[in-house]
């Protein structure tokens, strides 16, 4: 027991002094010697033995012996008490019998008999420790000198050993105090053990730089080791590299233990870099180290290095290594992982002739390696050979076989091994339940599939990790529909009353059309969370809304429990369902009920309810929903939302809506992309002016988008009607350089052209129509006709006419218009006559167009009673003239100089506010 040194003056007892004192209580015996004097009378302590303490002296001398101490000790008044059972038995058992306190002195008695020299007395330091510290340490500094560093040592060690961490590192601070430190490499290692506990590596680091510069210390490889080991206890893999870096960077050569603790961090912690370099070192430094060759091969193995496992297995030979049975095993297990099961084997014949008894590992190793290969036939010939050998298969066996037989689908093999594991008591793994599961479920035994789940909840797993199991197993199965039938007893209540287990099970069924049965557990679940409720069949509708079972979706929001209040999410949900189904009665319906409810929509409820009225084609109802939600100030539409905004206000030609939401969504500060630049292009191309409009088309093209066709027309269109032909031809080459132009392309350039009066590129353009493999359309001949009739081009007129009929191309009402009027223009009647005569074969009649045009061409023939008779025949075939009808009329009396009937027709004009 480590002990301290401390010195007193022990006297002779004298009945004549009274400062010698010996008191006898009824409690206790108490010992005080306070007189200092350098006398010795024998014959005072003989008088001590003869006051009734005849026994003291037996005592004395029996613990002496029994303890075999010959170490003077300190008696004084304030710390020696003894105990005398005799006296008074009922003490407290918790005082310490002053013989127990006195760490020894076997020789005392006579010393006291016959020696009067100033005597060393050792003081038990357990004892003092565990009282008053300042005490301890005062009288500690005050023997500092003559302590000696053993004891000093001793103290330090017993405190480390007792886990009195604080207690050390204080005491290690008094022993650096009072200079018990030089060249005291015990107490550092103590110290540092301490510091790689609290895992204090600065102070550590200091003290390992102290030992050098001011203790005059050798650092050794055990200094180090102790650090290592701290961090090899914990897996500290960073810290115990550092230790080991810097050991070999001292010049500090490392031992096996160092090796072997280091590689098993490596290996634990999978860093092969720092393994390697660690190898190469061992190596170098011509140390054998078993159990580092085992760890590199096992690292090499688990990451696929099987070549660099190899070299490892030569450098056991070439270093004369003479292999353990870690050593063995592990050789084993490399070579059954790379699929080597025949080296093995020879690997573990090698171990059995080197005089290694059979060991079970080895087997369930090679038994493991043909499971994976699905060699069956062979696994099952170890099994037997491992029996033959005298070993009992153990549990890792059995759930080897079992994952063998799995692995090749044999289901009557895996389950004899699972019947035959548990009527040894062995418990399967996760794994093995999860594969008897799995084949199960594939071969349709429900019944033993409840039993495995049974298993499953009797070794403690969780019911959710079961329910997930079970699902995935039949799901792979594709038996899914046998699940209800297995889901029952402790499963089925704890889906009932869990509600994460109750949704995920009902999912499944959706997802897998089992929607009754989602419905039968939705009504017999017992949790109560009308939020989650909500949610979950929220949820469930939208599953079955992406996976197209729509009228799922209808019967599962028909089977919900009745709210006070409708459910936002869920009826905007619905509201898309029914309109999917183009049931728009009873999607209305639903917004009808919101409304009624004074329910507030939010962006995505306005979203849907605006596409529900565009798909019903109710632009009109669109457009209220929308003047609804402008009215709230809070709601702000998103990119998509606008974009559907856009598109009912173009279709319905709500020009001024049209400008003034363009500059909203500029002002919303949203990111255009490529589908928003086309969309509010050819939405806003009539409702923009025409800067505005080329500014935000030339802004698409330098963020790099793509216009589409459409995009290009509608620009192509603007840009002709605006008279911007040089414009028209940029945006039309750009449009062909992308592949984006159609035949309304080409027909628009040839509009252009044509009201430009470009009757060259307007011809050049319809010949490269018909080179580039595009039909000429319709579109572009009445363009031609036109062009040409007003250009006076009239044989270039009739070669269009005569091309038309060549490519069986038809005419519509602006043909035959376009032929009126230039035939007209011309006083060409009998032509506009046969024009009259074809229009009327064709199937077709006259609009207001023709009638305006033939009223124009009657009048310029001076047929002015044929003209007012087409007025007649207008009204009689339910045609309103309009502005135009009269304005030509008006001409036809004024050129044929029927001056009053032109007034009157004039005045009866602007009574009509025409």
């Amino acid at each position: 027991m480590a002990s301290i040194k401390c010195y007193a003056h022990i006297d002779t007892f004298d009945s004549k002094k009274p400062n010698s004192v010996l008191h006898f209580s009824d409690r206790c015996l108490i010992l005080a010697f306070n007189t200092v004097s350098n006398t010795v009378c024998s014959n005072s302590f003989g008088k001590l033995k003869q006051a009734r303490v005849s026994r003291l002296d037996t005592e004395l001398s029996d613990v002496l012996q029994s303890n075999n101490v010959g170490r003077p000790v300190d008696v004084s008044e304030e710390n020696v008490v003894v105990q005398n059972p005799r006296l008074h038995k009922k003490f407290k058992k918790a005082k310490r019998s002053i013989w127990k306190r006195l760490d020894g002195m076997r020789n005392v008695a006579n010393d006291l008999n016959g020696n009067s020299k100033q005597q060393e007395v050792r003081v038990e330091t357990d004892d003092l420790l565990l009282g008053n510290d300042d005490e301890f340490y005062e009288k500690l500094s005050a023997n500092g000198s003559e302590s000696s560093l053993g004891d000093s040592n001793s103290v330090l060690e017993k405190l480390e050993s007792g886990g009195r961490d604080d207690e050390v590192l204080k005491f290690f601070e008094w022993m650096r105090v009072n200079g018990k430190l030089k060249r005291n490499v015990s107490g550092y290692k103590l110290a540092l053990r301490v510091l790689g506990r609290r895992q204090d590596w600065e102070g550590a680091e200091r003290l390992i730089r102290e030992m050098e510069t001011e203790s005059s210390c050798e650092l050794s490889f055990q200094i180090f080791n102790t650090l290592i080991y701290a961090c090899h206890k914990r897996g500290l893999v960073g810290p115990g590299t550092k230790w080991f870096r810097m050991m070999l960077d001292a010049g500090i050569q490392p031992n096996v233990a160092t090796f072997g603790m280091v590689m098993s961090l490596y290996q634990k912690g999978g860093n092969l870099d720092e393994a390697e370099f660690a190898f190469s070192q061992m190596r170098r430094f011509r140390i054998v180290c078993h159990s580092a060759y085992s760890a590199m091969i096992t690292l090499y193995t688990r990451l696929g290095l099987y070549e660099k496992s190899e070299k490892i297995v030569e450098f056991l030979k070439n270093d004369k290594v003479i292999l353990n049975q870690e050593n063995w095993l592990v050789l084993v297990n490399s070579y059954s992982q790379q699929g080597k099961l025949d080296e093995a084997e020879n690997v573990l014949a090698s171990m059995h002739a080197a005089g290694f008894s059979p060991h079970i590992v080895a087997y369930n190793t090679l038994i493991t390696g043909y499971g994976k290969i699905s060699n069956m036939k062979d696994a099952e010939r170890v099994f037997q050979n491992l029996v033959s050998a005298g070993l009992k298969p153990d549990e890792s066996t059995y759930r080897t076989m079992i994952e063998g037989w799995g692995r090749v689908h044999n289901f009557k093999e895996a389950e004899w091994y699972y019947n035959k594991m548990n009527k040894l008591d062995f418990k399967p793994n996760s794994s093995n339940l999860y594969t008897m599961i799995n084949l199960q479920a594939k071969h349709g035994d429900e019944a033993g599939a409840m039993r495995i789940i049974e298993d499953m909840i009797t070794i403690g797993c969780q019911f959710s990790a079961i329910l997930s199991i079970v699902l995935q197993a039949y799901e792979k199965a594709e038996w899914f529909d046998k699940v209800p039938y297995v889901i029952k007893g402790l499963l089925y209540d704890h889906v009932l009353n869990n509600q994460t287990s109750c949704s995920i099970l009902v999912m499944a069924y959706v997802k897998h059309g089992l929607v009754d049965d989602a419905i039968e557990v939705l009504g017999l679940k017992k949790w109560k969370d009308k939020v989650f409720e909500d949610s979950l069949y929220h949820l469930l509708i939208c599953t079955c809304k992406e996976l197209g079972h729509l009228s799922n979706s209808i019967k599962i929001y028909a089977s919900m429990p009745k709210r006070d209040k409708a459910n936002l999410h869920i009826t905007c949900t619905m509201i898309d369902v029914y309109s999917c189904l183009n049931q728009f009665k009873e999607a209305e319906t639903l917004y009808i009920n919101l409304k009624s409810n004074s329910v507030a929509l939010d962006l995505i409820a306005f979203s849907i309810v605006v596409r529900m009225y565009v798909k019903s084609g109710s632009l009109n109802d669109a457009c209220s929903v929308l003047d609804v939600m402008e009215k709230q100030k809070d709601i702000v539409p998103d990119i998509y939302l606008f974009r559907d905004m856009l598109r009912i206000y173009q279709r319905l030609g709500m020009v001024s809506k049209l400008a003034d939401l363009y500059y909203k969504i500029l002002k919303a500060g949203f990111s255009w992309d490529q589908e928003m630049y086309n969309c509010v292009i050819n939405c806003c191309a009539r409702a923009l002016p025409i800067d505005e409009l080329s500014r935000l088309f030339n802004d698409m093209i330098q963020h790099g988008y793509s216009p589409n066709t459409t995009t290009f027309n509608v620009i192509l269109d603007v840009y002709a009607k605006s008279g911007l032909f040089k414009k028209v031809r940029q945006v039309f080459w750009m449009a062909k350089k992308q592949g984006m132009v159609d035949v309304i392309s080409y027909n628009t350039v040839v509009a252009a052209y044509g009201k430009g009066k470009d009757l060259r590129n307007m011809a050049s353009v319809a010949r490269r129509m018909k080179f580039n493999g595009f039909s000429v359309s319709l579109e572009a001949y009445n363009c031609m006709l036109d062009a040409y009739g007003k250009a006076g081009e009239m044989e270039k007129f009739k070669n269009v006419l005569l091309r038309m009929k060549e490519s069986n191309c038809g005419s519509d009402h602006y043909t035959f218009n376009i032929m009126i009027n230039i035939y007209g223009e011309k006083g060409w009647i009998e032509e506009v006559g046969d024009v009259l005569t074809e229009l009327k074969e064709s199937g077709l009649k006259p609009d207001l167009c023709s009638y305006n045009s033939l009223i124009k061409a009657y009048g310029i023939a001076g047929m002015v009673e044929d003209a007012v008779n087409l007025v007649k025949e207008m009204r009689k075939n339910g045609i309103e003239p309009d502005r135009i009808t009269y304005t030509n009329l008006i001409a036809a009396f004024q050129k044929n100089d029927m001056v009053l009937e032109a007034l009157k027709w004039s005045l009866w004009m602007k009574q009509m506010g025409m």
